[in-house]
């Protein structure tokens, strides 16, 4: 279980503020586990995770395992949550580096579809040359500009370099089962495809095949990640008390907010998770920015953030809180060796290992900015493995549900980001949108 540490959120907060919070928090719980709050159509994710393995689960790896076979690269064309997660999941478990000396049988994996930027278009044609490559296009409606800007581009340079048939082979369509573009493209091309479900909604949708095959691709348990969620679901649905971690988190995070701390940071020390407080970053804004409400979410990395934001986080305006999200150290370690000569003055740390450092700059930072007024929730995961990326994603995505219903807004919706794509519709010329 994910253990969240309050302990230095008390000098904003009172025991009394969490024990009158908690009725709010059970009723939100309870709220989204009967379906009975808004959005409540959009309620797939929740009880998706399976303890066994499924078709569709053997039917995602054995297609994995052709990409595998057949491509140097392998690129997962998307934006939103038909990204994110995926590349939040690969980032974490296998670092930012991950596509250094890969190849076939273990490919290297971009993400397209998320920009309208021609350098990056450009790069990605570079990327590409003289190397087979495979790739997945995620939508359910097919018509999402970016990511059908970027298929319709690589399924021309598909079908030049392998012809009509052998493009076919190539092309992996994750959409509706039943309705929109791409799935009609689909079944006219005898793509092979897989079905986002209807009721699972794109930022919460990375334990569906749209996170799924990509972290087989690149290698990763899928199987243990869908047990790790399952434990997760089963564990975090029927703990009703604070001892429940998720509970611990949405109360405590929104009696923050209404006490003026307006803006989270997500932070970790791990370069790797950058990606990941982009899909949390998602997942909270989204889900929870409307009705003039919502809490700010912003992801920061340590140490390096701690040279651009740290000034903001220790005396800037006291209206953020944070969040800390601590791994066990890995197995393998990096000792500090001695200098003769001492210039970098060193020496002092000569024969620490450089988990030992890591842990004494969190504690250093973390007294450093509860001293500054700012309070700060902790999170232990414990061991990083495929099974805790399958927990992580479901625990946050529980917290976020039950948050949202606290708060008093649709988690599922996402009115607001509709006005930007008619205004360029309309600028674009788009049929429809002349008015």
């Amino acid at each position: 279980m994910i253990k969240v540490d309050i302990s230095n959120v008390w000098g904003q907060l009172s025991l009394p503020d969490l024990l009158a919070i908690e009725k709010e928090v059970s009723n939100a719980h309870m709220t989204l586990t009967q379906g009975t709050g808004a959005g409540n159509d959009f309620l797939g994710w929740l009880t998706l995770p399976t303890a066994e393995e499924t078709e569709e689960m053997r039917r995602i790896q054995a297609a994995a395992d052709r990409i595998r076979a057949t491509s140097d690269v392998f690129v997962v064309i998307g934006i939103g949550g038909s990204y994110l997660g995926p590349r939040a999941a690969i980032e974490l478990m296998q670092g930012c580096n991950h596509n250094i000396n890969k190849g076939k049988g273990d490919p290297q994996i971009f993400f397209a579809g998320n920009t309208l930027s021609t350098r990056a278009w450009n790069e990605l044609l570079r990327l590409l040359e003289g190397k087979d490559f495979s790739v997945a296009v995620i939508s359910k409606s097919g018509t999402t500009t970016e990511p059908a800007i970027a298929f319709r581009g690589l399924r021309w340079l598909l079908e030049r370099r392998y012809g009509t048939s052998g493009a076919k082979k190539r092309i992996y369509a994750i959409t509706d089962p039943c309705k929109g573009a791409l799935r009609q493209m689909a079944d006219e091309e005898g793509w092979e495809s897989f079905v986002i479900p209807p009721a699972a909604g794109g930022r919460f949708s990375v334990l569906t095949p749209v996170g799924l095959l990509p972290l087989a691709v690149a290698g990763i348990d899928i199987r243990q990640v869908m047990s790790g969620a399952y434990e997760a679901m089963e564990e975090y649905n029927n703990l009703r008390s604070f001892e429940n971690p998720v509970w611990l988190y949405a109360g405590v995070r929104n009696l923050l907010y209404r006490n003026g701390k307006a803006i989270e940071i997500l932070e970790s020390y791990e370069p790797g998770f950058r990606m990941f407080g982009g899909w949390w970053q998602q997942l909270f804004g989204e889900s929870e920015g409307k009705d003039g409400k919502g809490i700010f979410p912003v992801a920061a990395e340590f140490t390096p953030d701690l040279h651009s934001l740290g000034q903001m986080i220790q005396q800037g305006e006291r209206n953020i809180f944070e969040t800390m999200v601590r791994f066990d150290a890995p197995d393998q370690k990096m000792t500090i060796m001695g200098d003769y000569k001492n210039l970098d003055g060193l020496n002092y740390l000569e024969g620490k290992t450089l988990d030992f450092v890591d842990e004494k700059a969190y504690l250093g930072t973390l007294a450093a900015h509860v001293d500054g007024g700012v309070p700060v929730i902790t999170m232990d995961m414990g061991e990083l493995n495929d099974k805790k990326l399958g927990e992580m994603f479901y625990f946050f995505e529980l917290c976020c549900g039950v948050s949202a219903y606290i708060l008093d807004v649709n988690p599922f919706n996402q009115p607001g980001v509709e006005f930007y794509k008619r205004n360029m519709f309309q600028l674009l010329g788009k049929p429809g949108y002349e008015a």
